[in-house]
Order: C-alpha cells, then sequence, then structure tokens
C-alpha cells in the first residue's frame, strides 16, 4: 500500500504527488492570468509540493508563483534551483557553480519568492568546472546563515550523491525518470536506501508506439488516462518518489492529481514493469 506523504530531510511533510511550474508562462497578459489560475488551482486540489527554479525565466516563475499564492498557506513547500547563470561568453544560459553566483541566486530567489528561508533548495546541476566542495559548501554556509532549510541535488549519479553527501545533507535528489526510461534506477536505490526525496523530472514521457499501446491499454482498463497510469506507477515504485508533473492547463493539473487515488493491481504493475525493455 503507498502512502500519499513523505516527510523530506526526516521532517518536512509533503503530498507525494507536487506540482512543477517550469511550463507556465510569465509573459504578461491572458497566459499569464491563466498560469496564475492552474497555480492557484494546485494548492486548492492539495499539492504541498511546487518546484521552480532560477533557470526558469531567469527567476520569473519564482515572481509567479510568489503573485500567485502569497502569503503562502500553511504546509506549502516552494522549492527552488539554482546553479546555471547567463555567464556564457554570449550571455547564454550556462551551469555556473561559482560561490558568489550560487549565493546571489539564492538572495534573489528569497526576495523573489518574499521569504526569509527557503525550505529546500536544490543545486540544479554540478558545474564541472567548479570544485564540489565549493558548491556545496557555499549552500551549507547559507544553511548555517538561517537563509536554506535543506539542500537537494539535481541529475546525479550514485558516486556524485556519495561524494555530496560527505559534505553536505542531501535532502532530496531530482534525477529524469519516468516508467519508459530508468536510467537513474540506480540512484532512486540509493535514495530509497537512505530516505532521500526523489523527484523525477519529465515523470511522463511520451514512449515507443509499442509502449504507448501497452501503458493505453492498461488505462482503458483502470478507466483512468495513459498520464494518470504512469503517475501511479511512480508512485507505487518507492515511498520516496515524488512527482513533479507539470502542465498549463486546468484540465490536465486535475487529471495529474487525480491520479494519487488511481489503484494499480499487481497485474498491471509487473505489465507496467516490463516497458523499460520495450522502449
Amino acid at each position: 500500500m503507498t502512502t500519499n506523504t513523505f516527510r523530506i530531510g526526516g521532517d518536512l511533510e509533503v503530498r507525494r504527488l507536487g506540482f512543477g511550474a517550469m511550463h507556465l508562462p510569465t509573459d504578461p497578459g491572458p497566459a499569464r492570468e491563466n498560469s496564475l489560475a492552474v497555480t492557484r488551482r494546485a494548492v486548492e486540489l492539495g499539492i504541498t509540493l511546487i518546484d521552480t527554479a532560477h533557470l526558469y525565466g531567469g527567476g520569473a516563475n519564482e515572481e509567479l508563483l510568489a503573485e500567485a499564492l502569497y502569503p503562502y498557506p500553511e504546509g506549502l513547500l516552494v522549492t527552488t534551483k539554482v546553479g546555471v547563470a547567463r555567464s556564457g561568453p554570449d550571455g547564454e544560459w550556462r551551469l555556473d557553480g561559482r560561490p558568489e553566483v550560487l549565493r546571489a541566486q539564492v538572495e534573489q530567489a528569497l526576495r523573489r519568492l518574499h521569504v526569509e528561508r527557503i525550505e529546500l533548495l536544490q543545486l540544479h546541476r554540478i558545474d564541472p568546472e567548479t570544485p564540489l566542495a565549493d558548491q556545496l559548501g557555499t549552500l551549507r554556509d547559507l544553511q548555517t546563515e538561517g537563509k536554506i532549510g535543506r539542500v537537494g541535488l539535481s541529475e546525479v549519479t550514485v558516486a556524485e550523491l556519495d561524494q555530496a553527501r560527505e559534505i553536505v545533507d542531501v535532502a532530496s535528489v531530482q534525477n529524469r525518470y519516468n516508467v519508459f526510461d530508468r536510467e537513474h534506477e540506480p540512484v532512486l536505490a540509493a535514495c530509497e536506501a537512505a530516505g532521500i526525496a526523489f523527484l523525477p523530472w519529465r515523470p511522463v514521457a511520451a514512449g515507443t508506439s509499442g509502449t504507448r499501446a501497452e501503458i493505453a491499454a492498461v488505462a482503458t482498463e483502470l478507466g483512468a488516462t495513459a498520464t494518470q497510469v504512469a503517475l501511479a506507477w511512480l508512485l507505487w515504485r518507492s515511498p520516496v518518489v515524488l512527482p513533479i508533473p507539470g502542465t498549463a492547463r486546468i484540465e490536465h493539473l486535475e487529471e495529474n492529481v487525480a491520479a494519487a487515488d488511481l489503484h494499480l493491481t499487481p497485474t498491471h504493475r509487473e505489465r507496467l514493469d516490463r516497458l523499460a525493455e520495450l522502449a
């Protein structure tokens, strides 16, 4: 039996099915107004984990969430990510984990989100050109200063996770993972063993024609959609998995949230488990 909640870092309780804000338009106009409505509806539906990042519009996504939700309801976690900046030769986005960049992005996130402390701050990617100890040491310092509650990582290997845990307590890992793509199965296993939250990005993927047909067949048998089946499988897969599907449409949001109540039979789970072999 799956549980609907998880305590990130052992103490920060959220509902396991969250919301990824990356796809929300932020430019002024009707699309932005719709983004605000989608965000507010997510909270109305009981979502307590919302994921954003500095990369999403250079902070515009963070500002959108604050406009939609501040003052934040009790129990809502808005997590953001730092470590990607417009610091390339021509101002293009690139990995940048220099301490001064990470510190500046955290300070900017605090202002944009209107908070004094970010309860979960994730390193968007490890910058190979900056020593890991410098990157995570900066986030650890910000923890000590009370500006960060917990530290998470994204797109890491098991070896990188082990190395990071020697420097700082790791509360979450955000890697690509879904019913069709299980490249990071070893990372999920490491997170499960350590009680670390695993936030799969791209939790719903297209798959191949053969895998799409199989998941559609399961969905038909359950009276659900393929997306709901994919999300229900993730929730079943491990108690540390916290999917964060994103959408800019309220009807898709409501469809995603309903997946938390979808029951997969053992036979359905076995069929879904085999999809990675077919992908």
